[in-house]
């Protein structure tokens, strides 16, 4: 089960094109899932819910996207004639059909992260929630240095070796990329600071440096029961103990989800934030990190939003994506929430530490929060 958000025209079911040019069992079944930047979580949640439910004993689950290789559309003008191109059936008739066209129909669409619902973009959704929930440019800048920081530091000491494959991109394939491109060594608070606002450039705060980059890649887990896993003679990273979805109005906190989905995934797995030892959060934004940060603290959002009497808790920056988060290893949509699963899972066994929780937003109001463990 693979999750993709711009899948391949050519081969939209990623999740069976893996089988085959993974030289899988032609027998196992492949299937492709879509929930925006959640897309390898709802992968791996299905996983999980086919082994519960004894559909499947393993199930190979993730995501991958090429974001630089996305296809680019024309104006729905442009579709008609050239779709009345195609089925004119005389020469004259083509002709009077091209006759038509004009320069400004060739001119591509270039792709845009909008809600469909709103036609706000992610940024501009997020530049909302800023002002909304006062999160201040220096304190989105630091959270963004911060996330280069740890990831360049984590990449140095080899905690990613375990979790990276090397990869030979085209069209020369002679040359190995083995390590992420996005953390930078260079970064710096006055670096971050000198960047000016992308989505509103007059008022705005989010700037390309406290931003995730959208990128390329691809992720994967495997899941087991236990049994199956020591009948096989696997070695577990964790155990899945909970999960949950949750969701808000686009138009409103759009990219909020995760302080809805994580109280309830902590409930299912009757723990506290106070107990987790380890929290990863997928960084679409500083700002949206932040965000949910401060609605996760505060008592009115518990009260007002959770129908609690106290705050989910603090979560302690030391204890928080420690290794680097999505600003600084770029944000492959489809791949990224698997990334953040395992990078967690690794993460906690290095330390040798039994919790951690993990949480993912997404387009359309979509939040999803996980609870693994060790033992």
């Amino acid at each position: 089960v693979f999750g993709v958000v711009v899948p391949s025209l050519e081969a939209p079911n990623l999740g069976r094109e893996v089988v085959v040019r993974a030289s899988l069992p032609m027998e196992t079944p492949g299937s492709t899932v879509n929930l925006a930047c959640a897309s390898s979580n709802r992968a791996i949640a299905d996983g999980v819910e086919s082994i519960l439910t004894g559909e499947c004993e393993v199930v190979l689950a993730g995501g991958a996207e090429a974001l630089s290789n996305v296809p680019i559309r024309y104006s729905k003008r442009a579709a008609r004639k050239l779709v009345a191109f195609s089925k004119a059936k005389s020469v004259g008739q083509r002709v009077a059909t091209l006759a038509t066209v004009r320069p400004s129909d060739l001119v591509p669409v270039p792709p845009a992260i909008a809600e469909y619902t709103t036609g706000m973009t992610m940024g501009e959704a997020c530049e909302k929630m800023a002002r909304e929930n006062d999160i201040s440019r220096r304190a989105q800048d630091e959270i963004a240095l911060l996330s280069h920081q740890r990831a360049v530091r984590a990449a140095e000491e080899g905690r990613f070796d375990d979790q990276l494959v090397a990869v030979f991109p085209g069209p020369s394939h002679d040359t190995a990329v083995s390590r992420d491109s996005g953390p930078r060594q260079d970064a710096s608070a006055e670096a971050l600071a000198a960047l000016r606002p992308v989505f509103d450039k007059r008022y705005g705060s989010l700037t390309a440096g406290n931003s995730s980059p959208l990128t390329d890649g691809a992720s994967a887990v495997l899941l087991t029961s236990e049994d199956k896993a020591g009948a096989l003679g696997l070695e577990p990273l964790g155990f899945v103990r909970s999960w949950a979805w949750a969701a808000v109005d686009p138009g409103g906190q759009l990219l909020q989800g995760p302080a809805y989905a994580a109280p309830l995934a902590l409930d299912r797995a009757g723990l506290a934030l106070a107990d987790i030892d380890l929290v990863e959060m997928h960084e679409a934004f500083a700002a949206q990190v932040l965000s949910n940060m401060k609605a996760l603290a505060s008592d009115r959002f518990a009260r007002r939003e959770l129908g609690r009497s106290a705050a989910v808790g603090e979560i302690d920056l030391d204890r928080f994506i420690v290794n680097g988060g999505s600003i600084a290893i770029g944000h492959p949509f489809g791949a990224t929430g698997a990334r953040v699963t395992m990078q967690l899972l690794y993460e906690l066994r290095r330390q040798e530490l039994g919790l951690g929780l993990l949480t993912v937003c997404a387009a359309g109001g979509v939040g999803f929060a996980m609870v693994v463990e060790r033992e």
